[in-house]
């Protein structure tokens, strides 16, 4: 499909800046896991000028920076300030000073009562606010996609960024949840201690948290249009990875077996998506895959884990995380697609979409 000359007053746009925003929201999101993987594997570090912090500051920086020149540039063409970036952006602008400001509370934050040890990083105020801003500005592309839904024909290398912006922000949001993730520690293969229940309770809560953040995702964008055939096994095998290589110490498995068991689900899942084709208009196919998607996942997670470690949990315990995790799933559902709703209507402008 050729893409029509911009008229004067209406923001450049289109898959060419879609691309440019999931790279450098992926360049971003890179940052982020290379410096937890620092965190992790060199404990001592104290310093904030670290080569990792220069992969994700860097990233930031030309984020933002991307947004402003384009923002800039819209505006001089005559385009009025609400419609000075592409439908799906504006957010993306305000995350970009939300971060900036962010950072300097973190600063404060730092001086005021010292550095975070540990789950704390990933639970104060001043870098959940980072987080906001973080994930405001890497959903561009997802909120561009959405917005132009499902009766607007493109190609299939003009919906990825969409895909990618996607896999980054459900890779923030597992990143900011990795003390109740599946792929932070294998806990279905730890030996609890004599009295201790915190191997359950931690490992159960994985099976709950981790479907939410990821079917909340995918369901949102299924309900508005398809996804291109191929996004789940980029989404999955992605996010695994990242995960698995930073928590490689705390994984029994090792990193390779949890990667390949994603790539094998995220191939079961777009055949599922192709065959069964979800949308508002298909209630039933819809739900189907919303319980299907991460029952499968986290099927072929515990496969992986018997074929390379031990399960140690009962049978009872982790056929049950595995149904968990689907139900979860189906539950969702139900609040994405209420039931007798009618087809989901795309938004008429990116009002609701900034």
């Amino acid at each position: 499909m050729v893409a029509e000359a911009p008229s004067r007053g209406a923001a450049v746009g289109g898959a060419g800046f879609d691309w440019l925003m999931a790279g450098l929201g992926a360049w971003f999101i890179g940052g982020l896991y290379l410096d937890g993987w620092a965190h992790i594997h060199v404990p001592a570090l104290e310093t904030f000028f670290t080569p990792w912090h220069a992969v994700l500051y860097s990233g930031y920086l030309a984020g933002a920076a991307a947004l402003v020149v384009t923002f800039v540039r819209n505006r001089r063409r005559g385009a009025p300030r609400a419609r000075a970036l592409p439908p799906g952006y504006r957010l993306s602008l305000a995350g970009a000073f939300i971060f900036f400001f962010g950072g300097v509370a973190d600063m404060v934050w730092h001086v005021t009562f010292g550095i975070e040890k540990g789950i704390e990083g990933l639970i104060s105020p001043s870098h959940l606010v980072l987080a906001l801003g973080g994930g405001l500005m890497v959903t561009g592309p997802l909120r561009a996609g959405l917005h132009r839904g499902a009766g607007t024909q493109q190609r299939w290398i003009a919906q990825m960024p969409m895909v990618v912006s996607l896999t980054t922000f459900l890779s923030l949001l597992t990143f900011f949840t990795e003390y109740v993730s599946p792929h932070g520690t294998t806990w279905v293969a730890e030996t609890p201690r004599s009295g201790s229940a915190v191997y359950l309770t931690a490992g159960m809560a994985g099976f709950l948290v981790q479907p939410t953040v990821l079917m909340g995702l995918v369901l949102l964008v299924l309900r508005t249009r398809p996804l291109p055939l191929g996004s789940l096994t980029v989404v999955l095998t992605a996010n695994s990875a990242l995960m698995a290589i930073i928590h490689d110490k705390f994984l029994r498995t090792g990193t390779y077996p949890l990667i390949g068991a994603a790539v094998l689900a995220g191939l079961i899942c777009d055949v599922l998506l192709w065959r069964l084709r979800p949308s508002p208009d298909r209630p039933r196919a819809f739900r189907a895959v919303a319980f299907a998607v991460p029952a499968v996942y986290y099927l072929l997670y515990m496969l992986a884990v018997m074929l390379w470690a031990r399960v140690v949990w009962s049978v009872h315990l982790w056929t049950g995380a595995v149904v968990t995790a689907g139900a979860v799933g189906w539950l969702l559902s139900y609040l994405a697609l209420p039931p007798d709703q009618g087809p989901v209507a795309r938004p008429r402008d990116a009002g609701s979409l900034a």
